[in-house]
């Protein structure tokens, strides 16, 4: 197959993960408006849709960024850094969006009728989101064809343009 015939499938699974991904998320959260949850409040079947649709969202620009990569581009430790942070940060909102369920959440009493999705397991989401933004941006700041990372700066210091030609 050629590389024409690759980047194709490529962009189709793209465009398929991103569909996917907002169709499950939006059906997680509008089940109640929708009537498609025969209890109330949001369940094991709402989670895990929600969950699955996350997993799509953040596996398609991980794809896409990867295909921005030159194939003849060394792996960088940036690179490599910001993947597993992605992940990371993906297990880190399994765990939290389950937590109730698998009997580690704040809402496992039997006062309580369900688990619930609450205040904490919505913070521990967003923080799991913010993990996976931050290795989506290192993934994407790592070298590609360049010699060296584009956030760089940060170790060396911006470099004073002025003192490197004296002569100006």
């Amino acid at each position: 197959m050629n590389n024409t015939g690759i980047s194709n499938i490529r962009r189709n699974v793209i465009i398929i993960l991103l569909v996917l991904g907002i169709l499950l998320i939006v059906l997680a959260l509008a089940a109640d408006t929708m009537r498609l949850d025969p209890t109330p409040g949001f369940g094991m079947i709402q989670m895990g849709a929600f969950l699955t649709g996350l997993t799509c969202l953040t596996l398609a620009p991980f794809l896409y960024l990867h295909s921005l990569r030159p194939k003849d581009s060394p792996r960088s430790l940036q690179a490599d850094i910001g993947t597993r942070l992605g992940a990371t940060g993906l297990v880190f909102i399994y765990v939290v969006g389950m937590s109730d369920l698998i009997g580690i959440g704040t809402h496992v009493n039997p006062s309580f009728e369900r688990p619930f999705v609450g205040p904490l397991q919505l913070g521990g989401m967003a923080l799991g989101l913010l993990m996976i933004i931050a290795g989506l941006i290192l993934y994407y700041t790592s070298r590609g064809p360049r010699e060296s990372s584009s956030l760089e700066f940060l170790i060396n210091g911006r470099k004073n343009e002025t003192s490197e030609n004296p002569e100006s």
